[in-house]
């Protein structure tokens, strides 16, 4: 008799849970493809340059949205994060990028079997949404290798930083700022490129 009463309790608690119901939160990719806006003929004599791969600064391994929090801390979500980690697309990015400005007749990753006169370096320091300044920042550093005279010589060494306003504080949009500020850094290094191996 006490086994049927039991049974019956537990099939009267079926529909029953004393657990809080929270809603189905879905993971967000952002895409972090970054293309110049035009392309320029790239020279049949000329140089080859080599893109190595740009690494993840200091706390930048995440593939989470970054922003700073009013105490000064970085929030990392967990539920809005780019397709793939940032300094990876950042070094695609860099390398399409320069590979349409027409300055190269080759622009290349490692393992590639074509001989490279410049080879290009850099590292992801900064990318944030800063919500309380309303702006989106990128700094990437960059070093340029000319590889031809023995021992080699750096062209450039330099960090690019560039903001872009944040249009409200919500992931889209600040998706949209992160795309535009790496554009916008990209630019400087093209500009910076250019003028060193002038």
């Amino acid at each position: 008799m006490r086994r049927r009463l039991v049974l019956a309790g537990l099939a009267g608690l079926g529909g029953c849970s004393v657990l809080p119901q929270t809603p189905y939160v879905q993971r967000r990719d952002w895409p972090l493809d970054v293309r110049r806006p035009t392309t320029a003929a790239a020279p049949k004599q000329g140089r080859v340059l080599l893109v190595r791969a740009v690494r993840a600064g200091p706390g930048l391994g995440d593939r989470g949205l970054r922003w700073l929090l009013p105490d000064g801390s970085v929030h990392v979500d967990f539920y809005e994060q780019w397709a793939v980690p940032p300094a990876e697309a950042v070094e695609d990015d860099t390398r399409r990028w320069l590979a349409d400005s027409g300055l190269f007749s080759a622009v290349v990753a490692t393992g590639s079997r074509l001989t490279a006169e410049y080879v290009l370096e850099g590292e992801l320091l900064t990318f944030v949404a800063d919500r309380n300044a309303g702006v989106a920042r990128v700094a990437l550093a960059l070093v340029l290798i000319d590889q031809r005279p023995n021992p080699i010589k750096v062209l450039l060494q330099k960090t690019e930083t560039t903001e872009v306003k944040l249009a409200n504080n919500d992931p889209p949009a600040m998706a949209d700022a992160m795309r535009a500020a790496i554009a916008g850094v990209l630019r400087r290094s093209e500009a910076d490129i250019a003028a060193a191996i002038r």
